[in-house]
């Protein structure tokens, strides 16, 4: 039987390699051979690497070969976000204002990942520095979405989960300061995840400090956990990591939690929420009380969402700012619109004592949520508080026309409270569009979310699109019974 090797999961990629059945190098050019073919529809990626790719792939065939492999995801194509450092490439962020000459060292995610025989093979595109949750840049144009090509594939790792969504490789690299990872897995179908802050090192500082978070993406639960034993592994760049710990993430997803208390709150505040975006979440829900769970709706978060937002614009504006200082003004011009005026913005709207307060609102939301996850086990909540939106817009339009602002309500509460949060896809809507559950849990708990995740994902799976949609409209497919 012919496997379509870019439709494989790394899980599923490993036991091809082990009996034999395929090799990382037929993987490797299955993969750029279907770059060459779809990239150009979303651009995903911005750089792709060949040759040493391919010559990554021999030598990892010949380690299957001896039965010795470094890892079960050794000679898995992975792509990484542009944010994130890989030696001989830019570390370009998205910018036209960045050096754009080859970095001198890998980020410590990517470190590990080619210590487990992972091929580096590509770099996907993100937002400018990561600051909105759509993909866009001066630098490299617009990235779409594979479900449909007129739709966003969120952001900021839109160019990664728009990647592994399209078959250019299962496993993705992103980062995540306020729903970078979560929004584009929840725009694309995937599940991906950000772990307590500190449990996947990072290095360089990012502009946004504690809030970022490097993450896997991928089509499963599995393949996450697979990601996750490599990358979590210390690295002494980053003096904020936490301690070593010996979790296998691949043997916990078999351990779920016996019936666990879930909270589900479907609402952070009075924003607009898409109504069957609200329909969908709610189902999974009642879904995740069949899988053992005891489920209870709840009305509102413990801490006031108005006062985290408020925390947590002020400091990601202000950092921000940073930027007109770091670039030299002539060349101001050159940035993202919409960062240049958020940053603008930071410069003249906050003093001292804001960021000061922010941070102590911070602190206060902490207690809370942790107080939260001592009453109960997870929380449910939608992962987006609407369905992808077309490309070339940094919100969608409410109700009245104008833009929504508070399209994405959910993730960014916990980065400010560092606590482990995930997204799963809970199926399609009826425009045929991913719609993604997010389950957060209290600090540490990253295997029993991914547990709870991949539960939620074996007992309700998701297809993904074998091209994407516009060249599959193009081959007589009606995207309205997709």
């Amino acid at each position: 039987m012919k496997h379509d090797l870019t439709q494989m999961t790394a899980h599923e990629l490993g036991k091809l390699y082990a009996r034999g059945k395929a090799s990382p190098v037929e993987t490797m050019r299955a993969v750029l051979a279907r770059a060459d073919k779809v990239n150009a529809a979303i651009n995903a990626l911005c750089l792709i690497d060949a040759e040493p790719a391919l010559a990554a792939a021999r030598s990892s065939e010949r380690r299957w070969k001896k039965g010795k492999p470094l890892s079960p995801i050794d000679g898995v194509p992975v792509s990484i976000k542009e944010l994130v450092r890989v030696k001989g490439w830019p570390a370009s962020m998205g910018s036209k204002l960045t050096d754009k000459g080859p970095a001198d060292a890998d980020a410590p995610a990517v470190a590990r990942l080619r210590e487990a025989g992972a091929i580096v093979f590509a770099q996907s595109t993100s937002s400018e520095f990561g600051h909105k949750g759509v993909t866009d840049t001066p630098l490299h144009g617009v990235t779409r979405n594979p479900w449909n090509t007129e739709m966003t594939p969120g952001g900021s790792s839109g160019g990664a989960g728009a990647a592994v969504a399209a078959g250019l490789g299962p496993l993705a690299i992103g980062t995540d300061g306020g729903g970078s990872v979560r929004i584009p897995s929840s725009f694309n179908g995937l599940v991906g995840i950000k772990t307590t802050y500190g449990r996947v090192p990072n290095w360089p500082p990012t502009l946004n400090g504690d809030f970022s978070n490097t993450g896997p993406m991928c089509r499963t639960a599995q393949d996450c956990a697979l990601m996750l034993n490599a990358i979590t592994q210390p690295d002494v760049r980053d003096p904020t990591q936490l301690p070593a710990d010996d979790t296998d993430y691949l043997k916990a997803l078999k351990h779920k939690p016996k019936k666990p208390k879930v909270a589900f709150l479907l609402r952070m505040s009075e924003h607009p929420l898409d109504i069957e975006v609200a329909a969908m979440v709610t189902r999974a829900a009642r879904q995740v009380e069949k899988l053992g769970c005891a489920v209870e709706a709840i009305e509102a978060p413990p801490f006031p969402h108005a006062a985290a937002g408020k925390s947590f614009i002020t400091q990601w504006l202000t950092n921000s700012a940073r930027l007109l200082e770091i670039y030299p003004e002539a060349r101001h011009g050159e940035f993202d619109p919409n960062l240049l005026a958020g940053a603008r913005a930071a410069r003249e709207r906050y003093k001292v004592s804001d960021v000061v307060n922010a941070l102590a609102i911070r602190r206060e939301m902490g207690v809370a949520w942790n107080l939260f996850f001592e009453d109960y086990d997870f929380l449910l909540t939608p992962t987006v508080a609407v369905q992808p939106f077309p490309v070339l817009k940094n919100a969608p339009d409410g109700l009245d026309g104008k833009p929504n602002m508070m399209w994405s309500p959910y993730t960014a509460t916990f980065n400010l409270t560092r606590q482990p949060a995930a997204t799963v896809p809970c199926g399609l809507s009826s425009r045929g569009l991913p719609v993604g559950l997010q389950i957060v849990a209290g600090h540490f708990k990253d295997a029993a979310v991914l547990a709870l995740a991949g539960a939620y994902a074996d007992a309700h799976p998701l297809s993904h699109p074998a091209l994407p949609l516009k060249e599959r409209i193009g081959e007589g497919v009606n995207p309205e019974t997709q």
